[in-house]
């Protein structure tokens, strides 16, 4: 069952990254079949007054402008000249929170996923499934997930999220974000969620 518009709305950003895990993201393929994995790790962004955020101060630009619309749309952006990352909108018009997904299990099109990521990589060898979306770049190239997406609606049918698993609060890990050490304090923030049973975990 996809999650529903309520699921992005609710005004607490930190707990919605941690309900996100165990959620499936599914995107069709060109033929309509389905490729889908679900959320092992994600992490909190919370906007005008997170120094990690991309709208920190208010800061609203055609790049971040889909952060500000309502909550349930897809925020894809490119990061290093290299990759897309794939974050969920949510909260209210003008509140621009979103949780960014930094890794998935494979779950449906493997063997898509295995092709779209040995493709980029121009590799042969076969990919192990643990690292072929085991970071939020990752995950994009498996998923097919580009600017093309960008400010998709999550309750539509070119991406969206489904329950999928229920997990474990003994389970469920907290920590500081990666890779956001100028945020000064707020890098600090235990606003990363994971499985740590998975091995699906983005490199650290």
């Amino acid at each position: 069952m996809k999650l529903k518009r309520d699921f992005y709305l609710r005004d607490d950003t930190v707990q919605i990254a941690r309900d996100l895990l165990g959620k499936l993201i599914v995107v069709p393929d060109e033929n309509g079949q389905r490729v889908s994995g679900m959320i092992v790790e994600t992490e909190a962004y919370l906007g005008i007054n997170d120094r990690a955020a991309h709208s920190f101060g208010g800061r609203r630009t055609a790049r971040n402008e889909i952060t500000y619309a309502l909550g349930g749309h897809a925020y894809v952006f490119f990061i290093y000249g290299m990759y897309y990352q794939l974050n969920v909108v949510c909260g209210e018009i003008d509140s621009p929170h979103v949780v960014l997904i930094r890794a998935i299990e494979p779950v449906e099109g493997i063997e898509v996923m295995r092709e779209r990521r040995t493709r980029k990589k121009s590799e042969t060898r076969r990919m192990p499934d643990k690292d072929l979306t085991s970071g939020p770049g990752k995950l994009c190239i498996a998923l097919d997930i580009d600017r093309k997406l960008n400010g998709a609606d999550l309750t539509g049918g070119s991406i969206w999220l489904e329950e999928y698993r229920n997990v474990e609060e003994s389970d469920i890990c907290v920590g500081k974000r990666i890779g956001i050490d100028y945020a000064g304090a707020d890098a600090e923030k235990p606003w990363r969620f994971w499985l740590g049973s998975s091995v699906f975990l983005s490199k650290r």
